[in-house]
């Protein structure tokens, strides 16, 4: 896949993953009422962003600490300027968690893309 369309589904990444953390309410209805359900909705926006950001020839060296910083500030944000949401530790633990898993999936992402070359063959 092109860079150009990676860096586009990145984008959209990105706008999901504020809408998620940063929405002033969490909605009262769906998958809320399972218990542990927003934590693997926080491991799964902080993995998607990250391997999408590496896939798309962004630097570890820049996506990863950025992210983990996001993933404390996020919740402070949550905390101090959100009224009906809170921060909550166990959400920071999540989003490391999810940068973890999606700094190992855009490495295979980007390795693999490398593997292929430009014309989407394998090499």
């Amino acid at each position: 896949m092109p860079v150009h369309l990676r860096r586009l589904l990145l984008v959209l990444a990105l706008l999901l993953h504020l809408a998620v953390l940063y929405a002033p309410r969490v909605p009262a209805t769906g998958a809320v009422g399972v218990p542990g359900a927003d934590k693997v909705v926080h491991v799964a926006v902080f993995a998607l962003v990250v391997a999408l950001a590496l896939w798309s020839a962004l630097p570890a060296r820049w996506v990863v600490p950025l992210a983990l910083a996001h993933a404390v500030g996020s919740e402070v944000v949550q905390h101090v300027f959100l009224a009906d949401r809170s921060g909550d530790p166990w959400d920071v633990v999540a989003d490391i968690l999810g940068v973890g898993l999606g700094w190992v999936a855009g490495v295979a992402l980007s390795r693999r893309s490398a593997a292929r070359g430009p014309s989407g063959r394998v090499r």
